[in-house]
């Protein structure tokens, strides 16, 4: 490591340096800042660190927010789940916005850095609502005494904590990896180069698992055992330091330049193609424009109306350089054929949707886990929001079997290389997405019986004589779901769409999930509205007892079923798809700034 941190960090003593720079000296080395080349190994934990520390103060306020909202704020589960959905839909979505605004208009560095103050600034704000106490409805002591609501202000006051923190995950999220791979790319050539960036690539990835794990267990612990004041703090310190961290190692980052994005392509062929839709298509491909250097090319027959976007009207609409006079007026054969392979994977994106909402059910289980016995010992008891972490085991679990020895195993028995394809792995996770829905629909119909039959009808707060434990098990198919699904869509993506967009198929995943947390609202209020009447207790009750919770997980189970349909349908449409190695490509597009991953170009 010592060798390659080295190699990677040659000092430039020979470079040209203005007198201002020379005196520019780093306060955490002897050696002056601009002698040194910049990226390399020493930005390495700067970066994790700074993705670290986030992940553990956003996902570590996640799995209590329930009881705090409930408890605090007294909103019941439908109005809690919905909140917590509108968040998660705003969380998902931003990265994406955040994407384009650094590649566009602010470069990584400054979005990164910027998200780092706007999630500092949520987690402050939401650390704020726990300290004081006006910020929220005052307690509601006397039984007959009618407790006061939620005013308009503190509940302003907690959706703007709740937006600040999505805006900084927008920031964070979507460049930190891109920004990361950044580093070692100093322009020339290095042998060591993908070797390095493998490192880079596997410590990150298994620092957000870890972080992940800290955030569900040790915060999430914290709050149980210390309070709401003690367990919102934390995060906010965390967050303080994640960007301290990432400021203090400024001088030595290779900060790229800002670049177009091809959201912008998009719209202009959309645009042109509307403008010559009374165009006739020509016969000669020198007709139809492409880039410079590609060769005459025929855009495909599929969604034949856009090739009307790169036909030549005349001889004026193409520069010296072979570049069109406005990119308004004329697009190419690529850009029409790189929103045409968009449009084509669109319905088979569709349908991972469903898993998202599955995976998105965060209230319920854990007034599950709350009714439950959670001890593992009689002076130890896990928290019932660190149920979540049995999902991020799991996966982690399975994708290592996976990768490690049921590959290795099959392809030894069949003598060849053996791996399912990406579109395969999708089908699946659906379908152990619908088990999960199945399973958690049963242990659920099992403790309501339990609690009925111990005279908890009417007592939601009461204990039931069951094992929380049983709950790992769905917790952990939703895992191996989620480990069949987004890996395999994430491959899908990266095999079906061209290289330069690769910056979206890594997109699509976070805007499913951005879907998929307004679906599940929708689905929300309808359960609850349709199932509700007088004299009825909704499926969606407060009161875990009364409610029918195993209903609402089967009504899922029966939705992924059906959707389970619809992807053999999408699949036949589709036809043959491709194949393609995600860690090959990864390295590939490490050496294409334009196309690295987490990056809209």
């Amino acid at each position: 490591m010592e060798q390659e941190m080295a190699e990677l960090l040659p000092l430039n003593r020979g470079s040209k340096m203005e007198d201002s720079e020379r005196q520019t000296f780093s306060h955490f080395s002897l050696i002056p800042i601009k002698s040194r080349e910049k990226g390399g190994l020493i930005t390495m934990p700067f970066i994790i660190a700074n993705e670290a520390l986030e992940n553990v103060a956003s996902y570590g306020l996640l799995p209590n927010m329930t009881f705090y909202l409930m408890r605090e704020y007294r909103m019941d589960i439908t109005t809690t789940q919905n909140l917590l959905f509108f968040w998660s839909a705003t969380t998902n979505f931003l990265p994406i916005v955040g994407a384009v605004v650094a590649d566009s208009y602010l470069g990584r560095f400054l979005t990164i850095g910027l998200g780092s103050i706007f999630s500092f600034l949520g987690t402050v704000v939401l650390w704020l609502t726990a300290m004081i106490p006006k910020a929220r409805p005052p307690p509601c002591y006397q039984s007959g005494q009618a407790c006061k609501s939620t005013t308009t202000s503190q509940y302003m006051l907690l959706v703007f904590s709740f937006l600040l923190m999505s805006i900084g995950a927008g920031g964070i999220r979507p460049c930190s990896l891109a920004f990361g791979a950044n580093q070692f790319d100093k322009g020339g050539s290095n042998p060591k180069k993908h070797t390095v960036l493998e490192s880079f690539f596997a410590w990150y990835y298994t620092s957000s698992i870890v972080s992940v794990l800290i955030a569900l267990t040790g915060i999430v612990y914290l709050q149980d055992r210390l309070g709401w004041k003690i367990g919102f703090g934390v995060p906010a310190i965390l967050m303080f330091l994640s960007a301290l961290f990432f400021f203090i190692a400024s001088p030595f980052y290779i900060k790229p330049k800002v670049r177009s994005n091809v959201f912008a392509s998009f719209i202009q062929v959309l645009v042109v193609a509307c403008k010559n839709r009374k165009l006739c298509y020509p016969n000669q491909n020198s007709d139809y424009h492409h880039k410079n250097g590609s060769g005459p090319q025929v855009p495909t027959d599929k969604l034949r109306f856009l090739n009307k976007a790169c036909i030549i009207k005349s001889p004026e609409d193409v520069k010296l350089n072979g570049g069109a006079a406005n990119p308004w007026n004329l697009c190419t054969v690529e850009q029409v054929d790189e929103l045409k392979a968009l449009i084509r994977v669109m319905p088979l994106w569709s349908t991972g949707i469903m898993i998202s909402i599955n995976l998105s059910q965060s209230s319920f289980p854990l007034l599950q886990a709350q009714s439950m016995n959670r001890h593992l010992t009689k002076g130890f008891q896990l928290p019932a929001g660190s149920f979540g972490m049995f999902l991020m085991i799991a996966l982690t679990i399975w994708v290592l079997l996976y990768d490690r020895v049921m590959l290795p195993l099959a392809s030894k028995i069949k003598g060849r290389p053996v791996r399912l394809k990406p579109i395969v792995r999708m089908g699946l996770g659906i379908f152990v997405s619908c088990l999960s829905m199945v399973v958690s629909g049963i242990i659920e119909h099992i403790r309501r019986r339990r609690a009925i039959s111990e005279g908890l009808l009417n007592n939601s707060q009461g204990l039931v004589e069951m094992s929380a434990l049983w709950l790992i098990i769905p917790n952990s198919l939703n895992g191996i779901a989620e480990a069949f699904s987004a890996i395999g869509s994430t491959e899908f993506y990266y095999s079906e769409l061209p290289k330069s967009m690769s910056s979206i198929a890594s997109a699509l995943l976070g805007l499913g999930m951005a879907v998929a947390s307004l679906l599940a609202s929708v689905i929300l209020n309808a359960v609850d509205k349709y199932t509700k009447g007088e004299g009825t207790e909704s499926w969606v009750s407060s009161n875990i007892n009364k409610g029918h919770y195993e209903y609402y997980y089967w009504l899922l189970a029966l939705l992924t079923g059906f959707n389970l349909l619809y992807f053999v349908a999408c699949c036949w449409q589709y036809g043959p798809s491709a194949d393609v190695d995600i860690t090959k490509r990864m390295m590939e597009l490490s050496d294409d700034d334009d196309h690295l991953p987490g990056k809209l170009n």
